[in-house]
């Protein structure tokens, strides 16, 4: 009788051998596919349901042949605006991946990185490299990797290894500005260079909003009306929802209003179950049991908050401002938050005129070596004096 210790050994090795040869092509697989593009759209009512628009699926080369397939389908009504386009490409050429990406642009199309997979098959990780990466940057969101899906461009690909524009590497700061992504934020994505390809690194994509997972950014408006309060509007999109809050200034305190959008379906019935609505500077709740429960408006959550006017500046300072409720039976809370430091230059004006109206404001004197405006400094008078 074979010995049952030196089968199961045996077992053990043939098993491992096995999963060694299968390494290369894993490997090979792992770096995405490179034939021609394929296109695969999953729109059947339960994706439609659930993810709120069709999926597209683009493997392969993106090249002249790929950006006339993307355009076809659209043209016939295969290919559905606003669709969310899941990307899995190694080769291409930098170009055709800016013409595809100005495509999805123009279709309103949101960029993922995702392979294609049926039944209960699991997806394998995806690879957007080089044109595929320029690609991506089409989005109006853009959902940053996760899990194995990696993104990145090779080193000689870098925008900034060009000098001039050319042929092989078109003019990248102006595809990227116009896609509304600041190219010195984009130059803080990239990680290491392995094997000569700079990977992409997920926690710099979301800081630099190079992905946006699904928030546009911040939007701030105030216009000094005569007679009026200052008031300001910050406006955060996401995911097509627009979530405002507005800082109305009085003597001694800024009121702040959130407004959340929630969709006319659900606005009542969270109203009834909110038992509580703040705001949070930072990680600091700002009288997070406090003042009254939201109230349902349209198809938005709305409540007030008071705050003394020395905290204007921490919040237009803060890098998060929270607006938070809290739903009975829920174990999380809901909400969304902004990020006001992000249009600092757009809200001082707001700051300056909510100050000026603050008991007992004295303007400030102009500097000591500058002279106070519309009246000439004693060295004019004498050289004025001078000259005549």
């Amino acid at each position: 009788m074979p010995d049952p210790i030196v089968s199961r050994s045996a077992k053990l090795l043939l098993i491992a051998a096995c999963g060694m040869l299968a390494l290369p092509s894993l490997a090979k697989s792992s770096s995405g596919p490179t034939g021609p593009l394929t296109v695969h759209v999953r729109n059947d009512s339960m994706t439609l349901r659930v993810a709120k628009a069709p999926q597209a699926y683009l493997a392969g080369t993106i090249d002249d042949a790929a950006v006339a397939q993307v355009r076809q389908l659209l043209e016939a009504g295969k290919l559905a605006p606003g669709s969310d386009v899941y990307l899995d490409s190694s080769a291409g050429d930098i170009a055709s991946g800016m013409e595809l990406g100005k495509l999805f642009r123009a279709s309103r199309f949101n960029t993922h990185l995702g392979t294609w997979h049926t039944g209960n098959s699991p997806a394998l990780p995806a690879t957007c490299l080089d044109a595929c990466a320029y690609a991506y940057l089409g989005g109006v969101y853009r959902w940053s990797p996760s899990g194995s899906d990696r993104i990145g461009l090779h080193d000689n690909l870098q925008p900034e290894r060009a000098a001039t524009p050319s042929p092989q590497m078109p003019d990248a700061d102006g595809y990227m500005e116009s896609m509304g992504v600041h190219p010195a934020d984009f130059a803080q994505v990239a990680g290491l260079v392995v094997n000569g390809v700079a990977w992409w690194s997920t926690e710099k994509l979301v800081s630099t909003q190079v992905a946006n997972n699904g928030r546009l950014p911040l939007e701030a408006a105030y216009q000094k009306v005569p007679g009026t309060a200052p008031s300001l509007l910050l406006s955060q999109t996401v995911r097509g929802k627009q979530n405002q809050v507005t800082l109305q200034c009085a003597p001694g305190q800024i009121t702040l209003t959130a407004r959340y959008v929630v969709g006319s379906e659900r606005t009542e019935l969270l109203a009834a179950r909110a038992m509580y609505a703040y705001f949070e500077v930072g990680d600091q709740p700002w009288q997070q049991h406090q003042g009254d429960r939201p109230r349902a408006d349209g198809d938005a959550l709305v409540f007030s908050r008071q705050m003394p006017f020395a905290q204007l500046t921490p919040v237009l300072q803060s890098m998060s401002l929270g607006i938070w409720f809290e739903i009975t039976g829920s174990p999380v809370r809901v909400g969304f938050w902004v990020a006001p430091s992000q249009v600092q230059k757009l809200t001082q004006p707001f700051l300056a005129d909510c100050q000026a109206m603050q008991p007992g404001y004295v303007a400030p004197k102009p500097a000591a070596n500058q002279p106070a405006q519309g009246k000439p400094s004693f060295w004019k008078k004498v050289v004025d004096k001078l000259r005549s």
